[in-house]
């Protein structure tokens, strides 16, 4: 017989979708900003938390193990947490936190570093582990670098590195 005419109280497993992954053996490198995200997804999670275990109807309760996956995510990241602060006085050197403009065959890109929960390529945010990323950490204004983007080499100049305060 098919599932769909068989009564099933129980909850069935509830998937989760996993956090970016960081590389075995690095640092959770996060901004100040990262941090406080952090922070604030953590103090969102135990509300919503508090709020299920009150109100056990409906589909609270697989609500609620979704929640709780998500809370020890959160706590796990935030405990390993490295915050790089911006330098002061700001330079020209990249790091996590860096606003960094490249000069590429294709015209200028200008992109943020940052930690790996904080990256969304789409707003121009990139984590500390993509290619492109680690191949200018630690570079200054005018050094080229080439990443593997995409599969295939591209070289980029740096011609730009600020900081936000």
């Amino acid at each position: 017989m098919s599932r769909a005419f068989v009564k099933d109280d129980a909850p069935g497993r509830v998937l989760v979708p996993a956090r970016p992954p960081l590389p075995e053996h690095a640092e959770n490198l996060v901004t100040p900003a990262g941090l406080a995200a952090l922070e604030a997804e953590e103090a969102a999670l135990r509300t919503e938390m508090d709020a299920l275990l009150a109100d056990a109807t409906g589909d609270a309760p697989q609500r609620l193990a979704v929640v709780r996956e998500e809370l020890a995510e959160v706590e796990a990241r935030r405990a390993c947490a490295v915050v790089v602060a911006p330098p002061d006085p700001p330079d020209d050197v990249v790091r996590v936190g860096a606003t960094v403009t490249l000069v590429q065959d294709d015209g200028p890109l200008t992109v943020r570093i940052t930690g790996v929960d904080e990256a969304d390529p789409l707003e121009g945010r990139i984590a500390f582990t993509a290619p492109l990323a680690a191949a200018v950490l630690g570079l200054r204004v005018g050094d080229v670098a080439t990443a593997e983007v995409g599969g295939a080499p591209r070289r980029v100049r740096i011609d730009a590195v600020t900081y936000a305060p």
